[in-house]
């Protein structure tokens, strides 16, 4: 009798946590559309939403075993999440075959080439030889610039364009120290930067005449989460080893800084949506470095209207940042629906940058 007392309270006891890890999944599941402006630290919760996911998961094998009755709980949560759960972690068995006339875009932030690492034959700089050996049709770089001293010790402008001679158009734009790169081999009939506050991020805007179609393509580079090397270095001795001093210490202050970088970079993504829906462009892709994870403010505000190429066509995490712990896909390529998007990948095999590049391919339906 006694046992079973015991049995029981503790049931109730997991239960009610269980409620609690179930709660927490649904806010940060739908953590996107909390205003960063009024709540900057309740809207970055998508972040953690991997954490209640597997919690509940947990809770939902553990019921099925002890108590089929209480599994109804994070089941029920798992199906109101299901598209989240989709976002975060796309499974996509049945792939379309690519087409031979769908064109491959490529984005990639380039963290500046490796620190500028110059390029010869003898000894090929590694993102350059990536992208050259690509084969894709377009590419958008992020953190760009070159460094054009006359010294051979770095890459210049001038070595870049001609060890990418293949593509025969190319617009770089420098702003605010950081440079965005488009190469193309379809004609490049404008570039200009949408405009809004930042420091050193930025967005650059590009017509492409694809065909007889004009194609809007948007090079985003979104704030920063303002972290230095230190704080990601305090991260990563967190996760490495949890003692109760640093964990509190060091959430605190990574928490407080990504709520600033979330309220920015909804102002950025609020002023890249309206140039997009002002434009009236027909065809549309957005690309780049967000910055803020598929469950964000600014990837849901940015894509209303656009297929997330990842999510559609891709399969697993995504991880495109690889440094320092912080593990996300923060890399996204978008596309208006009147493009069938193929085979997206964030592509691992090149380690050279702090982010993975990341492709796919289109075509017009």
């Amino acid at each position: 009798m006694f046992v079973r007392s015991v049995g029981n309270f503790l049931g109730k006891v997991l239960l009610a946590i269980n409620v609690l890890v179930a709660l927490l999944m649904v806010l940060c599941a739908f953590s996107s559309y909390i205003s960063p402006y009024t709540f900057p630290v309740l809207s970055c919760a998508g972040l953690a939403f991997p954490i209640f996911l597997l919690l509940n998961f947990l809770f939902f094998a553990f019921w099925l075993f002890f108590n089929r009755r209480y599994a109804l709980l994070p089941l029920v949560v798992m199906f109101v999440c299901i598209g989240q759960i989709r976002a975060f972690l796309p499974i996509n068995i049945s792939m379309k075959q690519v087409p031979d006339d769908a064109i491959k875009i490529l984005s990639y932030n380039v963290m500046f080439y490796d620190s500028h690492q110059p390029h010869t034959e003898e000894s090929p700089n590694e993102i350059v030889r990536y992208i050259q050996n690509s084969n894709a049709d377009i590419v958008c770089l992020q953190e760009a610039s070159f460094n054009n001293s006359n010294s051979k010790k770095f890459l210049s402008e001038k070595v870049f364009r001609k060890a990418l001679s293949t593509y025969p158009y190319f617009s770089f734009h420098k702003e605010k120290g950081s440079g965005w790169v488009c190469l193309s081999r379809f004609p490049i009939l404008s570039t200009r930067s949408i405009p809004y506050e930042s420091v050193g991020n930025g967005t650059v805007a590009y017509e492409l005449k694809v065909g007889n179609d004009t194609l809007l393509l948007v090079n985003n580079h979104l704030e920063s989460n303002k972290l230095s090397i230190d704080d990601r270095t305090a991260y990563r001795d967190m996760i490495i080893d949890p003692k109760e001093d640093m964990v509190k210490t060091t959430s605190k202050m990574l928490i407080g800084k990504v709520a600033d970088a979330v309220s920015i970079r909804a102002s950025q993504a609020d002023s890249v949506a309206k140039f997009i829906q002002d434009s009236k462009h027909k065809y549309v892709v957005v690309c780049g470095d967000f910055n803020d994870s598929s469950l964000s403010y600014a990837h849901r505000v940015i894509g209303k209207g656009l297929n997330d190429a990842f999510i559609d066509t891709g399969n697993g995490l995504g991880v495109s940042y690889n440094r320092y712990g912080f593990y996300f896909r923060i890399d996204h390529i978008m596309a208006s629906e009147n493009l069938d998007l193929f085979n997206c990948t964030v592509d691992n095999s090149i380690k050279t940058s702090d982010h993975y590049p990341i492709w796919c391919y289109i075509k017009k339906k």
